[in-house]
């Protein structure tokens, strides 16, 4: 027996291989060399043995060094906190929603429903983008809508308004100025800063991340939905469950594992954002739509700055570790 499992464990390792190298050569191996490349100076046109090392000097630069660096990797992680907490909630729940919806038996029509739901996920988000960015211009059909309901809101510029949500609240409040305590500053950004809220042009892109993304996410939930036996929901029914308790009661706590992934993916999804900030604003107006993928972007092709722009990723990478474990506290199941 043994000789026969020490074959089988062979033949077990010779069949995975080739998916082994191909993890360790175009996924561990990049990986390594991004967090040596952290660590040194390099502008990405030379070759890299040209590169020279420079210590742990491009984390200083992003976390301890005053200066221009420092303020917009600050910024830059307010900025996507703002879009994660906005985001992920609003497709999460309406992925959920709407995955209910289509699964409901009285629902005629439901593949196309389906379709309908999915086709902005499967859509180009560059394409998507520019739309939206026609959608939210001065004279586009959200300002015309608005027009409509609201007299004397034409002509709002949503993708160029760097004000904060929440400074707009307290503004009408009027509430203008930061106290005293929320003058002090962390990480070259001001507390008051730090608690603006998400920007008038980030609140656009976080409009269009959720339409796109939450098709995607409601396959996931049909999936589970789909997974639960009926065999307990009729069980539920007999006990004389209304449909509020079923759902909250049997539906829900069975939906925790896919529910588990969705938030997953929606943190990792959520934290690498670039595509919409690159077509839609360029992380402005005054760097109040930049994020941190866009700024590892700028650093290394627009500002050479390879080092850097590796160590920035690392930091998101820490973020988005810590983030998944939080998520996964909240969502582990009950013992």
């Amino acid at each position: 027996m043994r000789s026969i499992r020490g074959r089988q464990g062979l033949a077990g390792w010779l069949f995975v291989s080739p998916a082994l190298i191909g993890l360790g050569l175009f996924m561990v191996a990049p990986i390594l060399l991004a967090l040596w490349v952290s660590f040194r100076d390099w502008s990405g046109l030379t070759p890299l043995s040209g590169s020279t090392p420079v210590g742990p000097a491009n984390y200083q630069d992003l976390l301890t060094q005053t200066g221009i660096v420092r303020g917009d990797f600050a910024k830059s992680l307010r900025n996507n906190l703002y879009y994660v907490l906005g985001v992920v909630p609003a497709q999460t729940f309406l992925a959920l929603v709407l995955a209910v919806a289509v699964n409901a038996k009285l629902l005629r029509g439901r593949t196309f429903f389906r379709t309908a739901f999915y086709f902005p996920s499967v859509t180009s988000s560059i394409a998507v983008a520019f739309i939206f960015v026609f959608l939210f211009s001065p004279s586009g059909v959200v300002n015309t809508v608005l027009s409509a309901l609201l007299p004397g809101k034409v002509g709002l510029v949503w993708l160029d308004d760097s004000d904060g949500l929440i400074h707009l609240l307290l503004r009408g409040a009027g509430v203008d100025a930061p106290p005293g305590p929320l003058r002090h500053e962390f990480l070259d950004l001001s507390w008051w800063d730090w608690l603006s809220g998400p920007s008038v042009a980030l609140t656009s892109v976080m409009i269009l991340a959720t339409w796109t993304t939450t098709g995607t996410f409601m396959l996931m939930f049909l999936a589970g939905l789909q997974n639960i036996p009926v065999e307990l929901e009729e069980a539920a029914a007999v006990d004389g469950a209304s449909r509020r308790q079923l759902f909250w009661k049997v539906t829900l706590p069975l939906l925790r594992p896919t529910l588990f992934l969705v938030v997953t993916l929606g943190l990792i999804g959520t934290w690498q954002v670039f595509d919409q900030v690159y077509a839609m604003t360029a992380g402005g107006p005054q760097k109040t739509t930049l994020t941190p993928a866009y700024l590892v972007y700028r650093e290394g092709f627009q500002n050479s700055a390879m080092g850097r722009a590796a160590a920035i990723a690392f930091i998101v990478f820490v973020i988005i570790l810590v983030f998944t474990g939080l998520q996964r506290l909240v969502l582990r199941k009950e013992r």
